[in-house]
């Protein structure tokens, strides 16, 4: 048995935290990674797994061996890496997560340019609104708006997009246009984003000269896709916020009025995040580069160069979806 072969194998067990999910991100049949780490057990005379029928755990011998074999394991990665770099470019397969109407507005749009700078880079997009487990799912990155609390990922902010309200001009023709956001809880009908993670509707925030208010929708409607979510504004089913990016060309178009202007809320922080245990290979590392560079024109964002260590999942506080 090869030994690299069976710590890597190990240590997507415990990262998966499956063997079933350990051996669809490996494409490796699930026996071979059994064998693989029983082999590694026995060759080390140590239990790494507890194993039961609905549930795997890591011993105290696993954890210490996971982290020391992780170190290994990124080591090699450099050294090949190192080597790689001096005779091709990035190549291999990136799995990216990212909202649906960023992905839409944003990403997709952009796209063309990076596929031709690396044209041996392969992209799997995930698209969805829902919070990702990056390490279980084997996902290389997010594209993620909202405050960080995972302080178990490497973030780099790309900067900060611009939230608006707005409506259709049929809607606001049969119920008025607000003039503050306290007229927005007499008689107005408002079209809460819903949380896909949490199922808690997001609130509609404002802020002006310094004061910021925040409403808790007492919606008849709740939607948890950011491209649904902006399309029931375009239908004339009530009031929505969402990001200036996602309903650009709704309102180019007359489908959609910005409302409440003045009271805009505070900019809203874009990240790029990553697993702060997983090795940054050259592939990730040009992408994110990449994104630094595309998106902030496209978003409408102030770019932002600073890496920093912190939580990784994007608050649903606003709806992941519109933000990534």
């Amino acid at each position: 048995m090869d030994q690299l072969q069976a710590m890597r194998a190990f240590a997507r067990v415990v990262e998966a935290g499956s063997f079933t999910r350990a051996a669809e991100t490996l494409d490796m049949p699930m026996a071979t990674v059994s064998k693989a780490v029983q082999w590694l057990e026995a060759h080390l005379g140590t239990q790494l797994l507890q194993r039961t029928t609905r549930r795997v755990t890591v011993t105290a011998e696993g954890q210490d061996y996971y982290g020391k074999a992780l170190r290994v394991l990124r080591d090699l990665d450099d050294v090949d890496a190192s080597f790689g770099a001096l005779r091709c470019q990035p190549r291999g397969l990136l799995r990216v997560d990212v909202g649906g109407s960023t992905a839409r507005d944003v990403l997709l749009p952009l796209l063309p340019d990076f596929m031709d700078r690396h044209p041996d880079i392969r992209l799997e997009l995930g698209v969805s609104d829902r919070a990702v487990d990056l390490v279980g799912d084997n996902v290389d990155c997010v594209i993620r708006g909202g405050p960080l609390e995972d302080s178990s990922l490497v973030a780099r902010r790309l900067g900060e997009a611009v939230l608006i309200t707005c409506a259709a001009p049929a809607y606001l023709h049969r119920h008025g246009t607000p003039r503050s956001p306290e007229q927005l809880g007499n008689g107005h009908r408002l079209v809460a984003y819903v949380s896909a993670s949490s199922g808690r509707a997001m609130p509609f925030r404002f802020e002006r000269e310094g004061v910021r208010t925040e409403l808790k929708p007492a919606h008849r409607l709740g939607v948890n896709e950011s491209n649904a979510h902006l399309a029931a504004a375009v239908a004339g089913l009530g009031v929505v916020q969402t990001f200036a990016y996602a309903a650009a060309q709704a309102l180019q178009a007359g489908t959609l009025v910005e409302v409440l202007q003045p009271w805009r809320p505070a900019p809203y922080p874009f990240h790029v995040v990553y697993p702060a245990r997983r090795h940054v290979s050259a592939r990730l590392r040009v992408f994110i580069d990449w994104l630094a560079e595309a998106c902030p024109a496209r978003l409408g964002l102030q770019p932002r160069s600073a890496w920093r260590r912190r939580t990784s999942r994007p608050t649903a506080a606003r709806p992941p979806s519109i933000s990534a």
